[in-house]
């Protein structure tokens, strides 16, 4: 039966190739990618065949390439798939040439994926696995979705891929974000929110390397819009002490209308209205607050612009003492019985014990290990983290170890510094604890022990290193089970600590107010009475990590830096309190429907005339008219 489903698909693509028939590849992107994949690569659609996947060296040699990267990834990849809801997703994140270097999916379904090819290591170009969503994304270098029988396999029909790229800052294939399902159910036009939260998605990846790669640089980000300044479609230039630009995103050459070849080498003020020491004049540390500026051809932009100002030459600075890093800084710590558990476990991290942070997924554990390294003597140190979850087995024993240079086929001659080392002098954090494999167990308690790291092949190396870990599974279950060692267990909980989740916390509010402060970044946003009341009686199962996520999907899609009841998702609105605003919401909303349609109506659905009379932006009116359901029938 599924040689003769296979033999349809190939008979459907050869025949779309020719030109003709009405299926799938009559889509111009589609019937380009089939085209290629018979005349360019000679693959054959029914042909089934298990995708080619790297050595493990090759692999792991990659991963630290790109290290990076996959760090800045792997909260964005773990958000979208709680936003999908997780069931019968896999997130994936790619090199540029479709090597898959993490997944992302739910423990029971992680079969399911690796019987459709999605492996670790698999090689997913458009040259090996023909038309997917990942390789056909790398050649055309857009985001886009392969749906089923779009695939060019027979074998990958049962897979809906959308994906997106992920640009460097010098506008090259960085890597690919994308979001698999292998269910049958799955239709096209449901794949619309998909590939626009993955988008998002990738455009924040995008961003934060920039930001990360050039965090020694001046970095100007600038927008038509004050708003915009800080959100993902904003423009960046990074520039050096001369003035000369270093790097430019998509979003600044498409502000300055130029191509990246005419604004990389050039300085500064050859496309701003100001020398560069009235530019670098306004810089603060943060880059917070936006200002406008004039473009050389007239045109007004607000920007910000991240830095240290200038000392004036004539003023002697005054030695200060380094300040005292406090928590208050990085996380929301108001809860009293947070505060008290951060004081007791600074003061044993402080006196070289191991903590074990517990806690529900989501609710700050690295958050929280991060805040006691950089209130101890230590902050000047590596923090160094490792997900013991996110790493497959074959893999974790080379990225907390290390190895030696020619130690197995693939490795690189060099070799590779494990966590360990890479932590030395400083502080490491082993997420997941409880899903760190056993043989592996028995190392880590030999090193804890000895003070010693073997990389693999290599000799012995002392290492100074404080560990906390953290898990949201309960330990001594394991350790009954015989899954986890009882010697190690009691080596690592030197201290306990329970992070509650959102809904236990007294802080609710003001843990709030902190995260959507910081994803602001600064620029003033009202969020009404009756939206902060339903966002505060959610129960959160995705915990701080959720709320985070949802405040920053609000944030970028905010246009007129408010945020009301009905811009948040329906699942937080389905739960939300009954308020004396709620009686008069519908005649509100239907008033606004009503004066809407005749507006439309009187200027004849000229959309930019309309939003213009409402004074509103034309993408306020676009959600406008999505929230009303209004569709201009023709």
């Amino acid at each position: 039966m599924q040689n003769t489903t296979f033999s349809q698909h190939a008979q459907q693509v050869l025949t779309a190739a020719r030109g003709e028939g009405n299926g799938p590849g009559s889509d111009p992107s589609i019937a380009r990618s089939w085209l290629r994949c018979l005349e360019d690569y000679h693959l054959d659609p029914a042909r089934s065949q298990a995708p080619v996947v790297l050595e493990h060296g090759r692999l792991l040699e990659t991963r630290e390439r790109l290290r990076q990267v996959l760090h800045i990834a792997d909260g964005e990849m773990n958000s979208l798939h709680q936003q999908l809801s997780g069931a019968g997703h896999a997130v994936l994140l790619t090199d540029a040439h479709g090597v898959i270097l993490n997944c992302v999916t739910a423990p029971t379904e992680r079969r399911i994926f690796e019987r459709a090819g999605l492996w670790l290591g698999a090689d997913w170009s458009e040259a090996s696995e023909g038309t997917n969503g990942i390789g056909t994304c790398l050649v055309e270098r857009q985001a886009l979705t392969i749906h089923q029988n779009e695939h060019f396999r027979g074998r990958h029909t049962g897979l809906t891929c959308s994906a997106s790229p992920v640009f460097d800052p010098h506008g090259e294939l960085l890597a690919v974000l994308d979001v698999s399902s292998a269910r049958a159910d799955v239709s096209r036009q449901s794949q619309f929110h998909t590939m626009a939260l993955v988008n998002l998605s990738a455009k924040m990846i995008e961003s934060c390397y920039f930001l990360r790669h050039y965090q020694h640089q001046w970095l100007l980000r600038f927008h038509l819009q004050a708003e915009s300044v800080g959100l993902f479609s904003e423009g960046l230039l990074a520039f050096d002490g001369d003035g000369r630009i270093s790097a430019a995103n998509q979003s600044a050459l498409n502000l300055l209308g130029s191509i990246r070849s005419s604004v990389l080498g050039k300085p500064i003020d050859m496309f701003f209205a100001c020398n560069l020491d009235e530019l670098l004049g306004r810089a603060t540390p943060q880059g917070s607050t936006a200002w406008p500026l004039h473009t050389r051809d007239g045109r007004q932009v607000y920007a910000s612009l991240r830095g240290q100002a200038p000392v004036a030459a004539w003023a002697v600075p005054v030695a200060q003492p380094l300040p005292v890093v406090t928590p208050a800084a990085q996380i929301c710590l108001l809860d009293p019985a947070l505060q008290t558990d951060f004081g007791r476990a600074l003061r044993v991290f402080e006196r070289d014990v191991p903590l074990l942070l517990r806690g529900e997924t989501g609710c700050g554990k690295e958050a929280f290990a991060q805040a006691v390294h950089q209130a101890s003597q230590r902050r000047h140190k590596p923090f160094v983290a490792i997900n013991c979850a996110s790493i497959p087995e074959s893999l974790i024993e080379s990225e907390l170890f290390g190895y030696r240079g020619g130690s197995f086929t693939g490795a690189r001659k060099e070799g590779m510094r494990g966590k360990l080392l890479q932590a030395d002098g400083g502080t490491l954090l082993l997420d997941e604890i409880g899903d760190m494999p056993l043989a592996l167990q028995t190392r880590l308690l030999r090193v804890l022990e000895e003070r010693q790291v073997v990389p693999i092949g290599g000799e012995a190396q002392a290492v100074d290193v404080r560990i906390i870990s953290a898990t949201h599974r309960d330990l001594l279950e394991r350790v009954e089970q015989g899954s986890f060692r009882e010697d190690l267990y009691y080596r690592l909980n030197g201290l306990e600590v329970p992070l509650p989740a959102v809904r236990e916390r007294s802080d609710k509010g003001q843990l709030l107010d902190f995260i959507l402060g910081q994803e602001a970044d600064g620029q003033p946003l009202e969020l009404e009475p009756a939206a902060r009341e339903a966002l505060l009686a959610f129960a959160w199962p995705g915990n701080v990590r959720q709320l985070r996520n949802v405040l920053r999907t609000l944030v970028a899609l905010c246009d007129d830096r408010r945020i009301g009841l009905t811009d948040l998702p329906a699942i937080i609105t389905r739960t939300a309190p009954a308020t004396a605003n709620a009686s008069v919401a519908a005649p509100l909303a239907d008033a606004e429907r009503e004066a809407l349609l005749a507006t439309l109506e009187q200027l004849r659905w000229h959309l930019t005339h309309v939003a213009s009379h409402l004074g509103i932006s034309r993408n306020t009116l676009y959600r406008k008219l999505r929230k009303h359901g209004i569709t201009r029938v023709s």
